[in-house]
Parts: structure tokens; C-alpha cells; sequence
């Protein structure tokens, strides 16, 4: 594990308004931590004995059902808090978090940080916001996945994708995460086998390309259109 600098502290949302006195406080007990790819960061029941954040690279975070399937609930990006709730409450991590690609990740001891909520509100108001952001955008997708179409839910992550991490390129706008069939059908509510049999159409419709790599957004307007069921 190594130190975490300011300039680095600056560029997460959630440490970014703090006061220059206050990020020193924060990287005097802060670590930062590198995993591989499909690296396991915490499984769930484990003891949330750290708070995290995400610094570099894309998380999944998810639940296995009884059956042994698997269910993203969401998928977080740099910035982005980790177990944070479970790590406040003082409860093991109610779910799963894995790496989608080589990551670094932000770690505060419980100690510490529950030391930082108390030293300045500053701390407390960005950590709220963050989870804010993030219970909203679990809730737009608890709605999606409960009333649209399987389609209407593609084109809404793929469109998704494209406004965080895509760029013009290759033609199109290239979404550089490799998520699989089965990744894709757990982000949508649907099986493997809907997965390929619209990701096999849209290749076919030079809609959407996939790559080794990631996606190829071609047709962005006919994603917009099918978003809207």
C-alpha cells in the first residue's frame, strides 16, 4: 500500500472541499491499495473495517442469490464511495465488490475515519453527498428494472456508458469496459441467453459493436429511440 498526495485527495468528489489542513489530516491515515483484474475487493458478510473509495479503474458491486446468481446492483467508478453505509452503521458489507479492470482503491481504517466525521461537517457534507448520488441512481434503476422492457434497459445502460466513459472514436463512441454477456444481462434483470440474442442483433443493425475491448456505440440516436420504449 502506498500514500495518497493532495493532488490526488483534489480530484475525488469527496475530499475535494476540504480544507487543505483537513486533506493532510485525510492522508496521514489513508492508504491506497491496487488490484488486478476481477480482483475481489470485499466479499458480502465480510467485517466493513475500512471505509473506500474508488480512485482508479470500474467496480462491480453484487449479491449472489441462494441459486448462485449473480446480480450487479451497480457499477462505480473512480470518485465514486464503496461500502460506506455498512462501514457507518457498523455492520458486514451487505454485498460483494469485484474489479472490471486493474483498480486502485482509497482506504480509511473505521477508526480514523469515524474521527474525521467528527473533526469538520466538510467531511460529513461530501460523504453524504456522494451517497446521495449514488441511492438516486439505485433508485432510477430499481425503477427500470421493475417496468421497462429488456431492450428499453440495454439501450439505457449502453447510453449511460456513453456519458461516463465514453469517447468519440472508432467511429462511433467507444465504451472501453469489457463487460460480458452475463455482466450485461445482470445489470439489465434479464438471462445470458436475451443478453446475446439482442447484443447479436444490434451487431447485425451496426448498432452497437462489441470488442475485446469494450463497445462501440455506432448509432447513438437509435439507442435514444429505444431508450424510450
Amino acid at each position: 500500500m502506498s500514500l495518497p498526495d493532495d493532488d490526488l485527495l483534489r480530484r475525488l468528489p469527496l475530499f475535494r472541499r476540504l480544507t487543505p489542513a483537513l486533506r493532510a489530516r485525510v492522508a496521514e491515515v489513508a492508504r491506497l491499495k491496487s488490484y488486478g483484474d476481477h480482483e475481489l475487493i470485499f466479499a458480502e458478510g465480510d467485517p466493513s473495517d475500512a471505509f473506500m473509495a474508488i480512485v482508479e479503474g470500474r467496480v462491480k458491486v453484487f449479491k449472489s442469490t441462494p441459486a448462485g446468481k449473480e446480480i450487479i446492483l451497480e457499477i462505480f467508478g473512480a470518485g465514486d464511495p464503496l461500502g460506506a453505509v455498512a462501514v457507518y452503521e457498523g455492520v458486514p458489507f451487505m454485498a460483494s465488490a469485484q474489479t472490471l479492470e486493474p483498480s486502485r482503491v482509497l482506504r480509511i481504517d473505521k477508526g480514523p475515519f469515524f474521527q474525521l466525521l467528527e473533526e469538520d461537517p466538510q467531511f460529513v457534507r461530501g460523504l453524504l453527498s456522494g451517497l446521495t448520488l449514488r441511492l438516486a441512481e439505485l433508485t432510477r434503476r430499481l425503477a427500470d428494472l421493475s417496468g421497462a422492457r429488456v431492450e428499453v434497459r440495454f439501450a439505457r445502460l449502453f447510453l449511460k456508458l456513453c456519458d461516463q466513459i465514453g469517447r468519440k472514436e472508432r467511429g462511433g463512441i467507444f465504451v472501453p469496459m469489457p463487460l460480458s454477456r452475463q455482466e450485461l444481462a445482470d445489470l439489465t434483470g434479464t438471462t445470458i441467453e436475451t443478453a446475446i440474442r439482442i447484443m447479436s442483433r444490434w451487431q447485425k443493425e451496426d448498432l452497437v459493436h462489441t470488442n475485446k475491448d469494450g463497445f462501440v456505440v455506432m448509432d447513438r440516436n437509435a439507442l435514444d429511440a429505444a431508450s424510450a420504449g
